[in-house]
């Protein structure tokens, strides 16, 4: 619980100023401002590819061909675009109407009131209510508020900086959070089976039980009067291991798929996972770790909820499975610690050329 003033203007008040042209730093530079359109005619489109939808409820069917068919889908869809949309994944829809409502409740609080919670980046202390601070020579800005904590495992959590209002927010999302962490245990295990391996040895590879981290991003984009000039959130890839991603039905998400981007539907009581970097790495680039960007609009507030599931920064070394590759099939990646590929992540950021590189360094900021 740091520092009263806020290091920049929230966003949130920029937006409710009543300004109709944004300032300067939340320009995008002009090659990306050709690709920005409506966000909301190019959801209702159905031209052109869309984000695969996978259904869960066969993950652990007695059918062996349900079962093989739900694992076959899942995987492909890992390996031809690492995002998707999953259905009946199990998290009962009473409590992601909590955690979403909860979160909103948050937000919906005065400015004065979340700056108890404000973070402190300067100090390098990232967890808690913040906008992002300029962290390239452009000094380039997204329109965009976000909250972020770490959820799980529950010794490493600060509950100190979760907010005490709304009341229900500490418990609708600590039990979110076990269960997004079952979900995670599944998916790697389907995506173990898939690579030729034991069932739970991407789940050792990403620390297990005891190190995989699950940290919690509320991202909350205010309406903004020129959105055909911003992003809520750059491109980027998450450095994660996997993302699950809910939002409150508003679209804003997509997808740089084969040259071009394609903007996520809004599928109702789903979940969109990401596959990150992490599992990119480990499975030698099977799985793809997707480039995406979060766009906004002038007439509804946007809200997701991204949970990232970290490996520990120091402990492993990430690198292409030795089961994997083969002198046909060379390392695609040098081995570098979690710690290590953020770091070379962001040291790669350094302008024009990234929109030329299929891969922009994370900030964890999906959604």
């Amino acid at each position: 619980m740091v520092s009263p003033m806020a290091p920049s203007p929230r966003v949130e008040i920029l937006a409710r100023s009543g300004i109709d042209t944004i300032p300067k730093e939340y320009v995008r530079p002009e090659e990306e401002l050709k690709s920005i359109g409506d966000i909301f005619a190019e959801e209702k489109s159905m031209d052109g590819p869309q984000v695969p939808q996978i259904d869960l409820e066969a993950i652990n069917s007695d059918d062996e061909a349900m079962r093989k068919k739900c694992h076959e889908e899942l995987k492909q869809a890992a390996m031809e675009w690492g995002v998707m949309h999953l259905i009946n994944h199990g998290i009962p829809e009473e409590l992601v109407d909590r955690v979403k409502a909860a979160g909103r409740e948050f937000f919906e609080l005065p400015v004065e009131e979340k700056e108890k919670y404000a973070n402190d980046q300067a100090a390098g202390n990232v967890q808690g209510y913040g906008s992002k601070l300029a962290n390239n020579a452009s000094g380039q800005l997204e329109w965009e508020d976000y909250f972020f904590h770490c959820v799980f495992p529950e010794e490493k959590r600060d509950l100190s900086i979760w907010p005490k209002n709304p009341a229900d927010y500490i418990p609708a999302t600590s039990e979110y959070a076990k269960q997004i962490r079952a979900l995670t245990t599944k998916v790697l295990s389907i995506l173990s089976l898939g690579l030729g391996l034991e069932q739970d040895r991407l789940e050792k590879e990403v620390g297990g039980m005891e190190d995989l981290t699950l940290q919690m991003k509320i991202n909350y984009y205010p309406k903004c009067p020129q959105p055909e000039l911003a992003l809520g959130v750059e491109a980027h890839t998450d450095v994660s291991a996997l993302t699950f991603i809910l939002h409150n039905m508003v679209p804003g998400l997509q997808l740089f798929y084969k040259g071009n981007w394609v903007t996520a539907k809004c599928v109702p009581n789903s979940i969109i996972m990401h596959v990150g970097d992490t599992v990119e790495i480990l499975s030698n680039g099977r799985y793809k770790s997707i480039l995406h960007r979060g766009l906004v609009n002038k007439e509804k507030v946007r809200v997701s909820w991204a949970v990232f599931c970290e490996p520990p920064k120091e402990k492993i070394v990430l690198k292409p499975l030795p089961e994997i590759v083969s002198e046909a099939d060379p390392p695609c990646f040098p081995p570098r610690t979690f710690a290590q590929h953020i770091k070379h992540k962001l040291f790669r950021k350094s302008g024009d050329e990234d929109a030329l590189d299929g891969k922009k360094p994370s900030h964890d900021q999906s959604g």
